[in-house]
């Protein structure tokens, strides 16, 4: 716990960008995530605590010192990952079920100079896939230019996958670390959600992962797999065919299901829970059966 300790006190400073607590342990809090960033109130700096509980958000400012035993304490019983962004490193503590915790420190290229930090109330938001850092799918996708730079008639792509990445970034305690994760997406489509979260969890949080795409569409998949290809993507397949008939594997760590119409939606989530998938995400989309019924 020294080396947390540590940490916080390091890391609770204006330098700080944000920290995220996830991964919650249990229903007692009814808190699924809390967000910490410094304020600057009367030239006193402070340290924002956003909770997040159901639908609804809550506030609270506190100084280091307070921060510091809060998130702590969240450490010790509710919470199972700490993510930290300052200007000089990022850092992430993990706590496994016996309660043993884990700290990962990497420091970061950019020099505090270069970097500003906005004490402000109302700031700017921050999205995982950073505005004017070009990502090579996003370019290639349509949703970035070259340089980075987010193309006006798709913002609200952009902003789409950005919001899916943070439910990504919240499940991502519950994945397996010691072996390859198996995640399959029914109905991917063009796959910009697939490419989004394949490129979040083994570009920037290291996972071994075999993701698999599947959709009705060949000329989608056919382009999806050029594109994987592309990138290098080894563990990032696609395949032609119905959810249905899908019998490619026996167990998966992950199903995601977010664009398979019709009854698809059932068959993806029959198949997940036959295969005692850990993680499922998944939003029922065009319920034609239901609708004739109706």
């Amino acid at each position: 716990m020294n080396k947390v300790r540590q940490l916080l006190e390091e890391s609770l400073t204006g330098g700080l960008y944000q920290m995220t607590l996830s991964g919650a342990a249990g229903e007692a809090t009814g808190c699924s995530k809390k967000k910490i960033r410094p304020v600057l109130l009367k030239d006193r700096l402070l340290f924002q605590i956003t909770a997040y509980r159901g639908t609804q958000v809550f506030h609270e400012n506190h100084t280091a010192e307070e921060a510091a035993a809060i998130l702590e304490a969240d450490l010790l019983g509710s919470f199972k990952q700490l993510q930290i962004e300052t200007t000089s490193f990022e850092a992430t503590v993990l706590v496994s079920k016996k309660g043993k915790m884990t700290v990962r420190k990497k420091q970061r290229s950019v020099s505090e100079d270069n970097v500003k930090v906005s004490l402000s109330h109302n700031r700017k938001k921050r999205y995982i896939l950073e505005e004017g850092r070009p990502v090579p799918f996003l370019v290639d996708l349509g949703v970035q230019t070259k340089e980075g730079k987010v193309i006006t008639s798709r913002y609200d792509k952009f902003r789409q996958i950005n919001r899916f990445l943070e439910f990504i970034e919240d499940i991502w305690p519950l994945l397996p670390k010691d072996r390859p994760v198996h995640i399959i997406d029914f109905g991917c489509g063009k796959s910009y959600l697939t490419f989004a979260m394949y490129y979040y969890l083994h570009e920037l949080k290291g996972l071994t992962l075999e993701v698999t795409g599947l959709d009705l569409k060949k000329d989608v998949i056919v382009h999806c797999n050029e594109l994987a290809k592309k990138y290098h993507y080894e563990g990032l397949s696609f395949l032609h065919g119905d959810i249905a008939d899908y019998t490619g594997t026996d167990s998966v760590d992950m199903v995601v299901t977010l664009h398979a119409c019709d009854t698809a939606t059932d068959y993806a989530l029959y198949k997940a829970m036959k295969w005692h998938a850990g993680v499922i995400l998944s939003v029922p989309c065009c319920q034609h059966e239901v609708n004739k019924q109706i």
